[in-house]
């Protein structure tokens, strides 16, 4: 029995194109260059979330060397082969960083430490599943807290810089998809034939528009190589791509950009090992991200929040990592934030203070800071009250207070 020619056509788009148009969070969306204008500009504020996948290192990141109990607790792990750069007392950033530090120094850039979330059993799966749904426990929700934050008022824009959409921007808002382009970029002839074959579908035409407002053609525009890029230089392609698609004035409300990775196990000490080269591309990519949004004049509404789903052990194991934590840390940058400072009450790092005598102990909710990052403008923006954020976004949040993390 043949099937219906609609679940063919259906099944033909979503293994050819692979961009979750079938989705009711996703749409259709082609690898390409800059944004067209697709929508009433608002020339708002703008939000970018960077997830880290694997577990950052906070106490690597942002070594608390003036910690009495610091070397005595990290051991090989509290050893540089160049000096930390300081910060407030008593931390300092990893020597990959300089850019961020540049960015604490101009007061564009807070760091929170000693931050998690409340969930704390140490499964990736589950503690990004938390991180993402913005609930208290794994699977509570099913949709994302910063499609909720784009949905709960007026609806908002999201895009994922990411082949498939996060859970963190799933619920009922216009999201869209980009991601360097693997294989050639279609033809005109392919995209006319495709609006034809759509005409009496609205999902997959609105789709196939809103990835049309996506795409140019490749003269005039820089494009992605066809060859799958590099990790050095995949974050801060996206960061570039991101630092456009917001500049537009029609552009979204809300970003997304993931780095993998983060699960250092072992060898964590090497200066040319796994987590010293992320931590170079970490810092690399959020420069460029600044300095592109800076340049078109949008990066003063513009808050970025970069956050891992937990730290890690304090000590170091038998294979020179660490295993799976709790506390971390997180940092907040932006043209409207106030930086220059580091954000913390602090537990202290002896045995005694640590979580299970393992972990650097969580004071901090990670909630409290997305709450602090998603401005009073930015909800204005979005018509999203203060009741609505504690209790649609961040669902059961009330106790939560927003950490006080922007200027004035």
């Amino acid at each position: 029995m043949r099937e219906p020619i609609d679940l063919i056509r259906r099944r033909w788009i979503g293994t050819t194109l692979a961009a979750g148009a079938l989705a009711p969070w996703a749409s259709l969306s082609f690898a390409a260059g800059r944004l067209k204008a697709a929508a009433p500009a608002d020339g708002g504020e703008r939000f970018v979330m960077v997830i880290l996948r694997g577990g950052l290192d906070g106490l690597s990141a942002v070594p608390a060397v003036g910690d009495p109990a610091f070397a005595a607790a990290r051991g090989p792990l509290g050893e540089f082969t160049s000096s930390p750069l300081t910060l407030d007392a008593p931390f300092a950033l990893h020597p990959n960083l300089a850019r961020l530090h540049g960015l604490y120094g101009s007061g564009e850039l807070a760091v929170v430490h000693a931050v998690g979330l409340a969930y704390r059993d140490r499964s990736h799966f589950d503690a990004q599943q938390v991180l993402e749904s913005g609930s208290a426990r794994p699977h509570e929700l099913a949709t994302g807290w910063l499609g909720r934050a784009l949905s709960t008022g007026r609806q908002g824009k999201g895009l994922a810089l990411d082949t498939a959409v996060p859970l963190t921007l799933r619920g009922h808002a216009t999201i869209d998809t980009w991601a360097p382009a693997t294989l050639p970029e279609p033809g005109a002839d392919l995209v006319a034939r495709l609006a034809n074959l759509y005409a009496n579908d609205p999902q997959l035409s609105a789709a196939l528009d809103r990835a049309k407002a996506l795409h140019v053609d490749s003269a005039g525009s820089t494009q992605a190589t066809s060859a799958k890029p590099t990790r050095a230089s995949g974050f801060t392609v996206l960061a570039k791509r991101a630092a456009a698609f917001l500049a537009e004035p029609a552009g979204p409300q809300a970003a997304v950009l993931e780095m993998s990775g983060w699960d250092t196990h072992a060898n964590q000490a090497n200066p040319n090992g796994a987590l010293s080269r992320l931590l170079g591309q970490l810092d690399a990519g959020l420069g460029a991200l600044r300095d592109d949004l800076l340049a078109s004049g949008t990066w003063a509404r513009t808050t970025v929040v970069v956050a891992t789903e937990f730290g890690r052990e304090v000590a170091v194991n038998g294979t020179l990592g660490t295993d799976h934590g709790s506390g971390g840390a997180a940092f907040v940058l932006g043209g409207a934030v106030q930086g220059g400072r580091v954000v913390t009450d602090w537990p202290g790092l002896a045995k005694a203070q640590r979580f299970e005598g393992r972990d650097l102990r969580t004071t901090t909710d990670l909630r409290a800071v997305l709450k602090g990052a998603l401005t009073a403008r930015f909800r204005d923006q979005l018509g999203l009250t203060d009741r609505a954020l504690s209790q649609a976004v961040f669902p059961g949040s009330e106790a939560v207070k927003a950490l006080r993390l922007m200027r004035a």
